[in-house]
């Protein structure tokens, strides 16, 4: 038979413990060590440095959008590292560098980084209409 009195609300238990013994779980590495830190703000932050070594030089990239995408849209033949857009009137000049090509053409820290500089010299000398041995002297020297 049906009760009129509905049943008390059962009351959430305390979690002590997980159900082996061993405690809550804490977050696998503290903020302040690079574990933390993603494959994506590391080449972000390569790009970042790449650019801060050129606006030394040339003072009109403070004015140049620099972003980071994950792969570029969809291409016929190749696959690009990097493209750039001039500026228009009603939006800045924008340089873009693809993650994931770079990051598979690349074997190691050493080597991404100084592919991802060869490619934002690249962007910005096209950018310039210059050559990118004028952007960077030391461009294609390993």
């Amino acid at each position: 038979m049906d009760s009129p009195v509905p049943p008390p609300p059962a009351e959430p238990r305390p979690r002590r413990r997980d159900r082996h013994g061993r405690g809550m779980r804490g977050p696998v590495a503290p903020p302040q060590v690079p574990l933390s830190v993603t494959r994506s703000d590391t080449f972000r932050d390569l790009v970042q440095d790449s650019v801060e070594r050129l606006e030394r030089h040339w003072p009109q990239l403070a004015e140049v959008d620099f972003h980071v995408l994950e792969v570029p849209p969809a291409a016929d033949e190749s696959v690009p590292l990097g493209s750039s857009t001039p500026a228009e009137r009603d939006r800045p000049a924008r340089i873009v560098v693809y993650r994931r090509p770079v990051e598979l053409r690349a074997k190691s820290r050493d080597e991404r980084a100084l592919l991802v500089h060869e490619v934002v010299v690249e962007q910005v000398a096209e950018l310039l209409g210059l050559a990118p041995e004028s952007v960077d002297p030391r461009y294609g020297q390993d």
